[in-house]
């Protein structure tokens, strides 16, 4: 029985290792804790895909996947080799934005709310951010419903480049949320990219549950 499970565990991290992420998915954590019930609510519900779509091109798809009331309101974006927003998918757009979501370029405030509580500070790159059009709340990414920010690469920056930013945080992601059921609004930064020596650790960690089990 060991011996099986460390052969599956040891060919699942090396195919781990060795396979090129085409995407990569980010939670959030909160930087305000103005309510800890709100910071728990966005914790929980809020995630980002970070996908590459080719052309030098990588999409950004923000999501409210929960029942609690929350509204994504502004999004921001700290360096990387990020060159500018090409598009925004929401309601204005026609290849499958959300009805009930409506972002324009440029957010207000022009900074994270929040942003000097972790260090280094988040600091916004010129032209990088967007936030929901009036009414704010209805328009933002609400539970259930998507935001997609698909931005041009700088020249010679891949896919490859963007994880390892978003590992090392030379690349971070801020949102500001709002519609809370308390009526408080939160500032969120994204966790991290697990590292692959992580994902072999947690796969190693497995393989030695299995043979105690054994």
């Amino acid at each position: 029985m060991l011996r099986s499970s460390s052969v599956f565990f040891g060919a699942l991290a090396a195919l781990v290792l060795a396979a090129p992420a085409s995407s990569v998915t980010l939670s959030f954590d909160c930087i305000t804790d103005n309510i800890a019930g709100d910071c728990a609510i966005g914790e929980a519900q809020l995630s980002v895909e970070v996908t590459d779509i080719g052309g030098g091109q990588v999409l950004f798809e923000f999501m409210n996947s929960g029942a609690s009331a929350s509204s994504i309101a502004d999004v921001y974006f700290d360096d990387g080799t990020l060159l500018e927003i090409a598009s925004l998918i929401d309601a204005d757009d026609g290849i499958g934005g959300d009805a009930g979501v409506d972002f324009s370029p440029g957010a207000s405030p022009p900074n994270l709310p929040g942003h000097d509580n972790i260090s280094p500070v988040f600091q916004v790159t010129a032209g990088f951010s967007a936030d929901s059009d009036p009414p704010v709340q209805p328009n933002g990414v609400n539970p259930g419903e998507m935001l997609g920010v698909v931005f041009v690469l700088q020249d010679g920056g891949t896919f490859a480049d963007i994880v390892t930013e978003l590992t090392n945080g030379d690349l971070r992601v801020g949102l500001h949320v709002q519609g809370f059921g308390s009526g408080g609004s939160e500032s969120f930064v994204n966790d991290p990219v697990p590292e692959p020596g992580t994902v072999l650790l947690l796969g190693l960690g497995l393989v030695g549950l299995a043979a105690r089990r054994a």
